[in-house]
C-alpha cells in the first residue's frame, strides 16, 4: 500500500528545522511514495511552497507542491510549473483553493479543471497530477450529485489521481468511489486520514472544511476535556480503525495530513503493520 503525507510551509528557521527533523523521521519510517507542501490561503505561502519542495527534492525524496487556482495568473502558473520542472519535481496537487477573506475573485482559473488542463497544455505528460475529492461534498457544492460531476471533469481534464478530504466514515468514501465510477473515472481515488491528537483544533478545521465528525466521535471527545493523553489514544484507536476498514477494501493508498508532525502517523501505520 502506498503511503504519502502532507506538510504545510514553516513560517520560521525554527518551524523549518523542526519539519526538517520531522520529515526525516517519516521518511526513514514510512518511506513514502512523495511529501505534498501546502499553501496558505489566496495562494499564500508559495515561495515557502517552493523552499520546502526544493529542501524535500534535494533530500532525495519526491516532493508535491500545492497549487491554486486563487489569485493566480496563467503566468505566474506557467512560472512556477517552469521552477518546479528546472528542479526535477515531478509531481503536482492541483486546487482551486479557497478565497480569502477580502478577496473578491479568483483570477484567471475558476475551477481546478482549468487549472489541471493548463498543467497538460504547457507541460504534457511531465507531471503526475493530483486533484482534490471530497466524500462528503464540497461545503459550496450544490448537491452531492453536481459535486460528483465536478471532480469527474477534474478527472477528465488530465488528473492522474486524487486525494479525499478527511472524513471518518468508511461507508461515505466507498459510496463516493463507487458513484465516480458511474460517471466515468477510473483513476485512484486515495483516502486522506487525519491523525486525532487535539479535540479542538480537529472540531474547527472540520468545520472550516466541511468534514463530518461523527456524533459518537464528537461527544467522547468532549466527555475528555482537557485529558491529552486520552485524546490521543482515542484518537489514535479510532483512525486505526479506519485506515484498517480502508485498507481491507483495497483502497490504493493512504495520505496523512500530518500537521508537520510525525509521532501520530507513524504510530497509525505501526498499528497497521506498514512499517
Amino acid at each position: 500500500m502506498e503511503l504519502s503525507v502532507e506538510f504545510f510551509p514553516p513560517k520560521t528557521v525554527e518551524g523549518a528545522a523542526k519539519l526538517r527533523a520531522v520529515r526525516e523521521q517519516l521518511a526513514a519510517t514510512l518511506k513514502p511514495a512523495f511529501f505534498s507542501v501546502t499553501f496558505g490561503a489566496g495562494g499564500s505561502t508559495q515561495d515557502g511552497t517552493l523552499s520546502a519542495v526544493k529542501e524535500i527534492h534535494e533530500a532525495g525524496e519526491a516532493a508535491a507542491p500545492h497549487l491554486s487556482c486563487v489569485g493566480s495568473s496563467k503566468g505566474n502558473v506557467r512560472d512556477l510549473l517552469a521552477q518546479y520542472k528546472s528542479i526535477g519535481i515531478k509531481r503536482i496537487v492541483a486546487l482551486r483553493g479557497d478565497l480569502p477573506s477580502g478577496m473578491g475573485q479568483y483570477g484567471e482559473f475558476h475551477h481546478a479543471d482549468e487549472l489541471v488542463s493548463f498543467i497538460r497544455a504547457e507541460t504534457g505528460d511531465h507531471f503526475h497530477i493530483e486533484v482534490a475529492a471530497y466524500p462528503e461534498m464540497h461545503p459550496q457544492a450544490k448537491s452531492m450529485n453536481d459535486d460528483i460531476l465536478r471532480f469527474a471533469n477534474k478527472m477528465k481534464a488530465g488528473a492522474n489521481s486524487a486525494i479525499t478530504q478527511y472524513f471518518f466514515n468508511s461507508d461515505a468514501y466507498f459510496k463516493f468511489v463507487e458513484e465516480a465510477g458511474k460517471v466515468g473515472v477510473t483513476q485512484p481515488i486515495v483516502p486522506g486520514i487525519m491523525p486525532i491528537t487535539n479535540s479542538t483544533q480537529l472540531l474547527r478545521f472540520s468545520e472550516a472544511c466541511g468534514a463530518e465528525v461523527p456524533r459518537w466521535i464528537r461527544l467522547r471527545l468532549q466527555a475528555f476535556g482537557d485529558d491529552v493523553a486520552s485524546i490521543k489514544s482515542f484518537g489514535l484507536d479510532v483512525v486505526t480503525d479506519l485506515c484498517d476498514q480502508l485498507r481491507s477494501a483495497g483502497t490504493p493508498g493512504l495520505h496523512f495530513y500530518s500537521l508537520n508532525q510525525a509521532e501520530t502517523t507513524i504510530q497509525i501505520a505501526k498499528n497497521l503493520n506498514l512499517v
